[in-house]
């Protein structure tokens, strides 16, 4: 009955007759693509096929106390001149140790050596892993929940007012927290933290900064901390930002210097709202665009960041459902 139905309309219009065998054609090869999971327009999915086919991996994370804390409270009166007040935060008693013109050859073989040969728990293992390739060194003892500011300046005679052009063979700051206890060594995953800290000088006036943070495990890792991006209700610069006032001059300046890291050109407000429905709580991070922006209902149909556009490789929530039950309750 089909074929004759077809020569009867092939003979009638061969046009129409070619046109409607393709069509058959495309939606016969979009039911199949969608059988078999593969590419399909998303007008030819409905809602469950889209959520399932779009999944993307889930990060698995482990919770880590971090004991230790540090942060630049007035980064406009820093200088190699003046000095720099650093105001560190920590859970236990610790030790802060700050090398000025620290090698960064040196610095970043440290760090591999705490993976492959000895661990960093300590001031002197930094410093016999540096072959004491600094400049000048200075040590302050935090007492637990201390939050006092502490002074890190170069002597007068030390005669250092700039670090040369780049590439620099030494950077301006580095501080070292480590635990003063050896018995908190033994409860802390985390047992040492380094802060790669940019001090203004002679050659380049770039306000004070925190450009690299290293976290130390026991275990032989260590961490790159990177920052979270949050979307954004307004224009409004946000106050957590690690660069209060920074220009787009300073901007290329760090750039050329190479010390402008991988952070997106721009950083958003943090928000409670999710992008895509603007009514959940945003709780999941992508991966590797480190955007914040999505809720738990809206993660499962994304496999491109929705602020840059970026495919998401994986992906981790910031709290787990029953921390998000128990936060409520404890709000109502």
């Amino acid at each position: 009955m089909a074929a004759v139905f077809l020569v009867t309309l092939y003979e009638y219009s061969p046009l129409f007759y070619i046109a409607l065998v393709s069509v058959c054609f495309l939606v016969t090869s979009a039911l199949v693509l969608g059988w078999f999971g593969l590419g399909v327009p998303v007008i030819l999915r409905n809602s469950e096929e889209t959520e399932s086919s779009t999944r993307i991996l889930k990060k698995r994370m482990r919770q880590v106390k971090n004991p230790f804390g540090l942060e630049i409270p007035n980064p406009a009166a820093a200088s190699v001149t003046r000095g720099v007040a650093l105001a560190p935060d920590c859970l236990e008693d610790c030790v802060l140790t700050c090398y000025w013109g620290c090698n960064v050859q040196k610095l970043h073989e440290a760090l591999q050596k705490h993976v492959y040969c000895f661990r960093i728990k300590t001031p002197q293992a930094l410093e016999d892993a540096l072959y004491n390739e600094y400049l000048y060194k200075q040590q302050h003892f935090i007492k637990k929940n201390d939050k006092a500011e502490k002074d890190c300046q170069l002597p007068e005679d030390a005669q250092v007012v700039d670090f040369g052009p780049v590439p620099r063979a030494r950077y301006p700051l580095v501080a070292l927290l480590t635990l003063a206890d050896e018995e908190d060594r033994e409860i802390y995953d985390i047992i040492a933290m380094v802060a790669v800290i940019h001090v203004p000088d002679e050659s380049y006036r770039l306000s004070c900064r925190i450009l690299y943070q290293y976290l130390l495990l026991a275990q032989g890792q260590y961490h790159d901390l990177k920052q979270l991006f949050m979307s954004a209700n307004s224009p409004a610069p946000s106050s957590n930002d690690p660069f209060p006032g920074e220009s787009s001059t300073d901007r290329g300046l760090l750039e050329k210097a190479g010390l402008a890291g991988d952070e997106p050109e721009l950083q958003e407000e943090n928000s409670k709202d999710c992008v895509v429905c603007q009514n959940g709580p945003v709780n999941w991070v992508l991966l590797p665009c480190r955007h914040t922006c999505l809720c738990d209902g809206c993660i499962k149909y994304f496999q491109q960041c929705p602020m840059c556009r970026q495919f998401v490789q994986e992906s981790f929530p910031l709290c787990s459902k029953k921390e998000q039950d128990e936060d409520e309750s404890t709000h109502v």
